[in-house]
């Protein structure tokens, strides 16, 4: 499988609802440079978030390109449209050279009984023991265990196929980084799963640079990771084998790795993530998603004044709207309803308490998970504000631009990265 377009072992996804954060979050690329790690930006935004904020993709690719302009940034960058389906990826098409190929509605749907055939036939080599690099442990797979997975994987795999062949007639061959995502789903995909569902993707000629499977344990957005950090480590490490495998046998690219989707705050994975990429020598795709946007609310309280009132109107609108905002993330969100504070609580906060609550530091007496992802879900509130909250960031640029980049590199990419532990 040719490939133009390559990313970087290392690479991090970065949200930006409203596209006034490019030139923060690529500073903070910057500094993994000056530690001697190239870490690729690619900025991603969905349909969804397009959806409620109003604005289309070329938001995004202006907002990179300026950022690159004007930091002199010389690596590589990617505009990735993020979850897209067949139904949605057309309005994509000019703006991203990034495309996470989103199967996870297809998984457990049938594909033709003689398709499943064909690939447990094709794959029958397969059948055995299988030794992996970098393990002791060896994958078992038998007849009903290579049958099963196709049953289950099959047709998501053939979806994603329609979807990059598409893409591919629109923009060439080696012009754009295909993932193939099945993460939002409810059961995770086990380390022997992932390596059948990588030989029906190289079945189907896609060349995927980044797999995002769902791994054990709770992945909710913006805040730590819940679940065994062991277990992750040793799934984690097996997945990567799976990979490597599937690179040598399958001849998928060289470079693929795995992407860890609603990757932001997992701080207690973070150190596993880092050790098990270098005993392994493997890359890792880090999505950060809406931190971002909080970061913003950060700032802005932190200004204090007429930041501080806007962010304590976003989260009073966003309490009075909660049942509204959560459903769409209700798999991917944990809120105790008796640990959000009142708006008329809140109304009399001062910047630090706010900061404190919101901020992802869970040594922080203050720290309120709750109150932080209700407001995570909560950017349709400020997308409502229009040019009302955008003025604000625009007269707050320097103290949120701070607070942007502190959070990338120092809770992200300096723990996933560099190893180092803030």
């Amino acid at each position: 499988m040719s490939i133009q377009k390559k990313l970087g072992k290392y690479s991090i996804g970065t949200g930006d609802r409203f596209a006034h954060q490019a030139k923060a979050q690529l500073q903070a690329c910057i500094q993994a440079l000056q530690a001697d790690v190239e870490v690729t930006p690619v900025w991603n935004k969905s349909n969804r978030e397009h959806l409620i904020i109003g604005s289309e993709p070329t938001s995004v690719r202006k907002a990179a390109d300026e950022a690159v302009q004007a930091l002199g940034w010389t690596g590589a960058y990617f505009c990735d449209a993020d979850h897209i389906t067949l139904q949605t990826v057309d309005r994509f098409v000019d703006a991203c050279d990034f495309y996470t190929i989103d199967v996870a509605d297809a998984i457990g749907k049938q594909a033709a009984a003689q398709d499943v055939a064909a690939f447990a036939d094709r794959h029958r080599n397969l059948v055995g023991e299988i030794a992996l690099k970098g393990t002791a442990e060896k994958f078992s797979i038998t007849d009903a265990m290579l049958r099963g997975t196709a049953e289950k994987y099959l047709a998501a795999v053939q979806q994603a196929g329609a979807v990059y062949r598409h893409i591919l007639a629109a923009k060439g061959e080696g012009n754009f980084l295909p993932e193939v995502s099945m993460d939002e789903t409810d059961s995770a995909q086990t380390p022997v799963e992932l390596l059948l569902i990588l030989a029906a993707i190289a079945d189907e000629g896609i060349p995927v640079q980044t797999i995002a499977p769902k791994f054990s344990g709770r992945f909710n957005k913006g805040v730590d990771y819940v679940g065994d950090v062991i277990q992750f480590e040793r799934e984690f490490g097996l997945d990567i084998a799976a990979i490597a495998y599937a690179v040598e046998h399958f001849g998928l690219p060289q470079n693929l790795k795995l992407s860890v989707h609603s990757g932001s705050d997992k701080f207690s994975i973070y150190p596993a993530i880092h050790r098990t990429m270098h005993r392994l020598d493997a890359g890792v795709h880090l999505k950060t998603a809406g931190t971002t946007w909080l970061e913003e609310l950060i700032g802005l309280a932190e200004a204090d004044g007429a930041g501080l009132a806007l962010a304590k109107e976003i989260y009073a609108e966003a309490y009075a709207h909660k049942d509204e905002l959560c459903a769409p993330y209700a798999t991917v969100i944990d809120i105790d309803p008796a640990k959000l504070p009142t708006p008329s609580t809140v109304a009399g906060w001062t910047s630090a308490k706010y900061t404190e609550a919101l901020r992802h530091v869970q040594s922080a007496a203050g720290y309120n998970s709750s109150f932080r992802q209700l407001l995570h879900v909560g950017f349709k509130i400020a997308a409502k504000m229009g040019e009302r909250y955008l003025e604000l960031l625009r007269a707050n640029e320097t103290i949120i631009a701070r607070n942007v980049t502190e959070n990338l590199f120092d809770r992200h990419i300096a723990p996933v990265f560099l190893g180092h532990i803030s």
